[in-house]
């Protein structure tokens, strides 16, 4: 069964001085204001495309290695994850040039060796960085708590 989220988006103005919004239509992820200066600059609270993919990728990887720990009969009780989108200029134009995913996991009977393998699986495996895949670097640090 295929699932379509939708999101929408405004931007008034140019490149530089310009700003919009971005919003889910599902009502799970309110307008938030975008702009250039967030994206290359200080946010000033306002976010980017980058720091949205860094949350995307984030919850992603979180549910697939909670389902990886599950399969493997070790559920986790919590999952810290942190994904970083990094944002850069190449050549003459500007790229997501790498994701840095790091995992607290706080899952009762496992091994460090066993969660950082099923880190890995989890970080090569679930579908946003399927999505990244030979286009963005993503790498995975992993530790228990």
């Amino acid at each position: 069964m295929a699932a379509t989220r939708t999101a929408q988006a405004v931007w008034e103005g140019d490149l530089p001085h310009g700003h919009g919004s971005v919003k889910g239509t599902s009502g799970g992820l309110p307008a938030v204001q975008v702009s250039w200066s967030a994206r290359t600059e200080q946010p000033g609270g306002r976010t980017s495309p980058e720091e949205l993919l860094a949350a995307a990728h984030a919850s992603c990887f979180s549910m697939a290695l909670s389902a990886g720990l599950g399969r493997a009969q070790h559920p986790p009780t919590k999952l810290e994850t942190t994904a970083a989108a990094t944002f850069d200029k190449v050549g003459d134009g500007w790229k997501v040039t790498k994701v840095e995913i790091s995992v607290v996991g706080h899952v009762p009977g496992i091994s460090a060796e066993e969660f950082a393998a099923a880190a890995q699986a989890a970080g090569a495996g679930c579908p946003i960085s399927g999505a990244l895949k030979g286009n963005v670097a993503v790498s995975v640090q992993a530790k228990l708590g």
